[in-house]
């Protein structure tokens, strides 16, 4: 079984076809998970674990919950008219052991957290990792660790993004197993045209080697790599009954990327040609907090150099964040040598970047909102309209829009259509810009979160 993974900047995703039907794996409840690793200041000796009576207790328990999971999966297949293949016995307990001995990791590390990092193997991903951050305070959260790929790693740090790679590829291809009742063994990955890099090209390329890596040590067999709007474009060709050209614009969160393709009824769809800007929603995320939330704590008011607020701001970038945290703010003036302070505590950037995220969500459907800023000082807060929305994305939408007079001046024809995705593209603003780019030519949107990995499902079938 072969399946499609979306590795995304902000949230990753997989998907296959089973049979005739596209099927979304599910983590948890969701069809996605935020892509956040937190490893605690301590992680134990895996092998001082030992199964007490209670461990087995919770090992036996997640057996029972996985045939039960198993036996429902089975129904659902028997009533699509395909197989179903069983898990043995053996199988089902390898995975509650190691589920069982996850958690017992976790509660060890959460009882000490102070300790020195001696391995990376135990971390929290998604929701649960930023929850966990916040929670302990100790600890270290890398949001978005893709956008780590592309930049110019020592080994040591090298070999710690291919943790981090690792453990969320193999918590995918898990999920995928348990779920399609077979071992997954192989799988399609989506890949932006241009990495964020430091490198040029050659960070792209270090970018996939990163991913191949990890994919292997994850217990994938064999990847293969294909560009994210080719893939949003596989998905498209799937609605198309007729053939036609299409350009397809998909703004995820570390990229914007485009691709003119032909597409729908029975031939094979065509890539043409691919076009990618290393810019996505995060930098909209960056472009609000500094507009809208640095200003209260000095930015251009102190004498506190701008990058010491676009450091902070980039909680996508460890060096930044370290780089920010060592600053001495002792000689600043009131109030804002107290709020910068607070906001060198852990998890204060990334309770900010989650207050600048909640609020372009909200400003997507109302004209103002406040953002409060309470953690860093007790009743802080700001209103936000959605005219500083705008403000404040311009520098984005102007590089955005450079893209596009790029794609339009090479394009080899008008395209019958455009087809927008990817999670930025929910915004109206984003949206607006979009459709004056390409002005008269009908716009169709796709699914914002799951139109990539639901093309790489169709690629895998190939």
């Amino acid at each position: 079984m072969t399946i499609g993974i979306d590795f995304g900047t902000s949230y990753s995703a997989a998907a296959t076809f089973v049979g005739e039907t596209l099927t979304h794996i599910h983590f948890g409840e969701a069809k996605q998970f935020r892509t956040a690793v937190f490893f605690p200041e301590v992680v134990p000796d895996p092998n001082d674990f030992q199964l007490t009576p209670e461990l087995e207790a919770q090992v036996e328990g997640q057996i029972r919950s996985a045939r039960a999971q198993q036996r429902q999966f089975a129904t659902e297949a028997q009533q699509q008219g395909r197989a179903f293949v069983e898990r043995s016995d053996a199988d089902l307990r390898r995975d509650a052991l190691r589920t069982v001995r996850r958690q017992w990791m976790e509660r060890r590390a959460a009882e000490s957290p102070t300790a020195t990092v001696e391995s990376f193997q135990h971390a929290l991903f998604g929701e649960e990792a930023v929850e966990a951050y916040l929670e302990y305070g100790d600890g270290n959260l890398i949001e978005s660790p893709k956008s780590m790929l592309g930049y110019r790693l020592d080994p040591q740090v090298r070999k710690v993004i291919v943790h981090i790679a690792t453990h969320i590829l193999e918590h995918i291809r898990l999920a995928a197993s348990r779920q399609l009742g077979e071992p997954v063994r192989t799988a399609v990955i989506g890949r932006p045209v241009h990495f964020r890099s430091s490198m040029g090209e050659k960070g792209s390329e270090q970018a996939v080697d990163i991913i191949r890596e990890a994919a292997a040590v994850a217990g994938f067999d064999g990847v293969t790599f294909l560009e994210e709007p080719a893939a949003a474009a596989m998905h498209y060709h799937k609605r198309l009954s007729t053939r036609q050209t299409a350009l397809i614009v998909d703004i995820g969160g570390g990229t914007t990327d485009v691709a003119f393709a032909e597409l729908g009824g029975d031939a094979m769809p065509r890539i043409v040609r691919t076009w990618g800007l290393a810019k996505g929603g995060t930098d909209l995320d960056i472009n609000l907090s500094m507009h809208s939330f640095m200003p209260q704590l000095g930015n251009n008011v102190t004498r506190v150099p701008v990058h010491h607020f676009v450091e902070a701001a980039s909680v996508h970038n460890l060096p930044k964040q370290r780089e920010f945290r060592r600053q001495d703010y002792r000689f600043v003036d009131e109030p804002w040598q107290s709020r910068l302070r607070a906001l060198q505590q852990p998890g204060a950037t990334t309770r900010l970047n989650q207050t600048a995220e909640r609020g372009k969500i909200a400003l997507s459907s109302a004209d103002d909102t406040h953002a409060d800023l309470g953690f860093l000082e007790e009743g802080l807060g700001v209103v936000i309209a959605r005219a500083d929305m705008h403000e404040a994305v311009e520098p984005f939408v102007e590089r955005m829009q450079r893209l596009f007079d790029e794609v339009r001046q090479e394009w080899p024809s008008v395209p019958d259509s455009v087809f927008l995705t990817g999670g930025t593209s929910r915004s109206p603003i984003v949206k607006a810009a979009v459709r004056e780019a390409f002005e008269g030519i009908p716009m169709v949107e796709g699914d914002p979160s799951l139109g990539v990995v639901s093309g790489l499902a169709v690629a895998a079938l190939m």
